[in-house]
């Protein structure tokens, strides 16, 4: 009983330091930096995203005694959520966070929650590691998942959303179990501590006065919510390629040379938006709610629609690709509001029903960039106090899930939880490959195969390889067996090996090879490198022994 009040303790107190840690990014980057710039001139708001941007990516080149950290932040939870091994590092939680908040604050079109979930996440992470004690007989992960949660429910005053997103996140078609109960407390402790120190923000990026808004839905209204999932998880997919690209950009191009491009392409985008909407609408998460006031006004037309959702897409991706450091899911949101009401302009169900179609976009642009559908539609329906959004919201948002395929923001999310002994068919083939082996020459005679190999190691095939090395094939005593016996002396290996194999290689996992050896009938398989020399096997007793050893150590 006293370790189970402990527990509980410990979960709101992640949460209460996770409300603490997010209440001061948001009054730093939102209230005191961005709505300093977004009073500035136009030459100053131009050339602050430039500036955010280049204090983001040297403060992380110098963080950790110099050692550069990736601009990653909620990626960072999903993949220690996947990866025991990976630890989200107290020391480098303040370089992450003064970079995010000077690049959001400056006016990055990224949002704070990537910060505050990597917050909550490592907050939970490193109390976990010093409580273990507390948690050995509990899952390992569950005060990571904790803090997710509550950096979410802090950053966006939506706790049920944290608990969803947090439990969702790490897969694209599955949800984290055993946590729970932490995340609730957790994402609950935080939402609290956050309106206590700041106040209820009158602010919420998607906030809606339902009473302007008739939430009421006919046919109509549910078929244009199924167009809007439609074209938002196409629009998901082709931004989620944008952005795998822009960190591939990141990432193998000198960094001082991919951040001169944004600094250039952001100026040049708050410049664009000043000339076509008398207002830097590329700047921030949302420009401070002008993104949302400039969507919502009836008088805008469709093609002045199109040309945002380009340049927010363009202001994100180029954002990602020059190692600023922020979250998507705001701008995923902020894309799924432009195209429902494109959507809503074109069907025209009215103007009092104006935020219907951009609200549904939301939910579907969001549930399939992040594949958080639970998530998406929750949080439109707490953000914008209006329950009635939630029917066609999930029609939207299946529609989406349809479209959208495998495609996801996140390089790090899985498709499902897998069971224990799936993941170790997801191992390394090295982990299962034998380096000590003998194999026989396609010259050698079925006498000296059966005689001299197969019976004095007790191994009934054998990979045959030239002298070279090069994998020629597999001879087992089976096949032998088809000929004369006294033919074997005159028959060589070569007549009745299996030849037409594809050998395994190095980079191939313990599941590829099983399949292949299953395919092909054998009890053993070759190894080569990228010469073609075989550097070693894989044998059926092989992989169960790797299993059975990982099985009795728990090794992961």
């Amino acid at each position: 009983m006293r370790n189970r009040i402990l527990r509980f303790g410990t979960y709101a107190a992640v949460g209460v330091v996770t409300g603490l840690i997010v209440a001061g990014i948001v009054v730093l980057a939102e209230k005191v930096l961005l709505e300093a710039v977004l009073h500035r001139s136009l030459l100053q708001q131009a050339c602050a995203p430039a500036l955010g941007l280049w204090i983001a990516v040297l403060v992380l080149r110098r963080a950790d005694s110099g050692n550069p950290l990736s601009p990653s932040t909620s990626e960072e939870y999903i993949r220690g959520y996947h990866d025991k091994s990976y630890l989200l590092k107290v020391l480098h939680l303040p370089f992450r966070l003064i970079a995010g908040i000077a690049t959001v604050g400056l006016g990055g079109a990224a949002g704070l929650e990537g910060p505050a979930i990597y917050a909550g996440a490592t907050t939970g992470s490193a109390i976990q590691r010093r409580l273990s004690w507390l948690f050995r007989d509990k899952d390992g992960q569950a005060l990571l998942v904790a803090g997710a949660a509550a950096g979410v429910s802090a950053i966006f005053q939506a706790p049920a959303t944290g608990v969803l997103f947090a439990l969702e996140s790490p897969y694209k078609g599955d949800l984290g179990r055993r946590a729970l109960l932490p995340a609730l407390l957790s994402s609950a402790s935080s939402y609290v501590t956050f309106v206590l120190v700041t106040g209820l923000d009158d602010d919420l990026p998607f906030e809606v006065r339902t009473d302007l808004v008739r939430v009421g839905f006919g046919q109509r209204e549910l078929v244009g919510a199924a167009i809007v999932g439609a074209l938002c998880g196409a629009a998901a997919m082709a931004f989620s390629r944008a952005i795998k690209g822009a960190k591939h950009l990141q990432q193998t191009q000198p960094w001082w040379m991919v951040a001169a491009a944004g600094s250039v392409i952001a100026a040049g985008l708050v410049v664009l938006s000043d000339a076509l909407f008398n207002a830097p609408l590329s700047m921030g998460p949302t420009a401070e709610g002008q993104v949302l006031s400039w969507v919502l006004n009836p008088n805008e037309t469709l093609p002045m629609l199109g040309m945002l959702l380009a340049i927010r897409i363009v202001a994100t991706s180029t954002l990602i690709a020059s190692g600023g450091v922020g979250g998507v899911f705001i701008p995923l949101a902020v894309l799924g509001l432009i195209i429902g009401r494109i959507v809503g302009g074109w069907i025209d169900v009215g103007v009092e029903s104006m935020a219907f179609f951009p609200f549904i976009g939301v939910a579907a642009f969001l549930a399939a960039g992040y594949r958080t559908p639970l998530a998406a539609v929750m949080f439109v329906a707490e953000s914008t106090g209006a329950p009635a959004f939630v029917v066609p919201g999930l029609i939207a948002v299946a529609v989406s899930q349809v479209v959208v395929g495998r495609s996801s923001v996140s390089d790090y999310q899985r498709d499902t939880r897998v069971g224990h002994l799936e993941r170790r068919f997801q191992m390394p083939i090295t982990s299962a490959m034998r380096r000590e082996f003998k194999t026989v020459s396609p010259t050698d005679s079925l006498s000296e195969f059966v005689w001299g190999f197969a019976f004095p190691r007790k191994q009934l095939e054998a990979v045959v390889a030239d002298e070279d090395g090069q994998f020629r094939g597999i001879v087992r005593v089976s096949d032998a067996g088809v000929v004369d016996r006294d033919q074997w002396v005159a028959t060589p290996c070569s007549d009745i090996m299996i030849g037409d194999l594809t050998p395994a290689r190095l980079s191939w996992t313990v599941r590829e090879a099983s399949e292949f050896m299953e395919n092909a009938g054998v009890d053993i398989y070759p190894v080569v490198d990228t010469a073609g020399r075989v550097v070693g096997v894989v044998t059926d007793q092989s992989i169960v022994n790797v299993v059975e050893l990982l099985e009795e150590t728990q090794g992961g």
